[in-house]
């Protein structure tokens, strides 16, 4: 199977989707407001590193690799890299993208990593592989193979090598529909200092400025059943009366999962857009 859709909630598992493909599934089909969208499966880049005769080369290169070495882990990240960029996507793959790719609203979209080991309860992986957003539709599978390339950055296999997950993992690729956010941000359910309260943080735009550290964040603690704001600091205007909606919302996220949960969000006509979710981690 090669492509999932949001909507297919059957085939959300880790092995096939990967961990962010399977909680946006996830997400979606509980009715959470998540711009829709659908996966390029696990199944897609091992066949794509098969038919280019990648995978030898990766077993060679990953199997005794010092990644202290930093020279070493440079060279062999450059050379997958290239080889799984420069490697013909199957026809059919190309075809079913395309026909996925009809049923979405817009013209722009967000194409990002989620590979086998990402937004795990043990550990995030958060930002070891690649996210591309305002992709135009002729563009997504050259971008799509960009983020299957974006398993062999350097930071991703000293990050593998550090939580001793094998270097061989897949990786799935989101596409989803673009929100072109008025404001964006990122919640803890519970915060990650005081361990009692809820965490917003919120920049103008999109999110990928907030999560670059390109800018400061309003920053907001409030508390988790009053939603009422304690500790905070503003460096930009932002209409506070979005702030128990923002609470509310990851509170019932929170909810279904079980256990507290880093929700990145988007806000755009009035309307609060689930972007990702994940169990928060150490």
């Amino acid at each position: 199977m090669n492509i999932v859709h949001f909507s297919d909630r059957k085939n959300n598992a880790l092995e096939l989707v990967g961990g962010k493909g399977s909680n946006l599934i996830t997400l979606y089909s509980n009715k959470f407001n998540v711009p829709n969208g659908f996966v390029v499966s696990t199944q897609a880049y091992r066949d794509h590193i098969y038919h280019n005769d990648i995978l030898p080369l990766i077993q060679s290169k990953t199997k005794k690799l010092n990644v202290n070495n930093h020279q070493i882990v440079q060279g062999i990240s450059s050379l997958l890299q290239n080889e799984i960029v420069k490697g013909k996507v199957q026809k059919q793959l190309e075809k079913e993208i395309t026909d996925a790719l009809k049923k979405l609203r817009g013209n722009k979209f967000a194409v990002r990593s989620s590979s086998q080991a990402e937004d795990l309860d043990s550990a995030s992986f958060a930002g070891q592989q690649d996210s591309y957003l305002n992709v135009p539709r002729k563009k997504v599978v050259e971008h799509v193979k960009k983020c299957w390339a974006s398993l062999y950055t350097p930071r991703a296999l000293f990050y593998r090598s550090q939580q001793k997950v094998s270097q061989e993992i897949a990786i799935a690729v989101v596409v989803q529909e673009m929100v072109d956010a008025e404001y964006a941000g990122v919640m803890f359910t519970l915060d990650p200092i005081h361990k009692k309260f809820m965490l917003i943080e919120i920049v103008s735009g999109l999110g990928e400025k907030l999560v670059s550290g390109q800018v400061t964040p309003n920053t907001y603690f409030l508390d988790r059943k009053t939603h009422e704001i304690g500790q905070h600091n503003v460096t930009a205007h932002f209409d506070e009366s979005w702030l128990p909606k923002i609470a509310t919302t990851g509170l019932s996220i929170e909810k279904h999962y079980g256990n507290p949960q880093d929700i990145e969000f988007a806000l755009k006509n009035n309307k609060i857009f689930i972007l990702q979710s994940r169990p928060i981690t150490t």
